[in-house]
């Protein structure tokens, strides 16, 4: 099939976003960010997409349900992503490692991978549909997926 242009349109089903916790209890505490990680200039979000070609063996089942699975289950050994970065005095940053969640968004579109091509590079249309925008990095998700 041809590639898709940028020009054409992609219509994206996006469900509610919900929190995906830790499979089993972590450890409640807080964890200074070094000096290095705490930089003025290192608080944004780095958006980042991943596409998954369609695979015969995964006839039948939900990827969005394995991957909510699978990473309920690594949030136990990385327990620090399911919590809240919290500003503390002099504007020092911290995890609150408090198990809250990863913020997970499950999203159907309306085209195939094999619709753009053999490769795909940016700039990608419509990425502005794809792309969940989480606001401020206080108090927020530390990772979204």
């Amino acid at each position: 099939m041809a590639p898709q242009s940028a020009s054409q349109v992609l219509t994206v089903r996006r469900l509610e976003p919900e929190l995906v916790v830790p499979a089993k209890p972590t450890p409640n505490e807080s964890k200074l960010l070094s000096d290095i990680d705490d930089q003025e200039s290192l608080r944004f979000h780095i958006p980042v997409i991943q596409f998954y070609r369609y695979n015969p063996c995964m006839h039948g089942k939900d990827p969005a349900m394995i991957i909510r699975d699978a990473l309920a289950k690594a949030l136990v050994y990385y327990y620090p992503l399911a919590g809240r970065l919290r500003e503390g005095p002099n504007r020092k940053l911290t995890v609150d490692c408090n198990g809250e969640g990863a913020l997970f968004i499950e999203a159907d579109a309306d085209v195939s991978l094999d619709e753009f091509g053999d490769t795909l590079q940016p700039p990608f249309p419509c990425l502005d549909q794809l792309l969940y925008d989480v606001s401020g990095m206080l108090n927020s998700p530390l990772l979204s997926i």
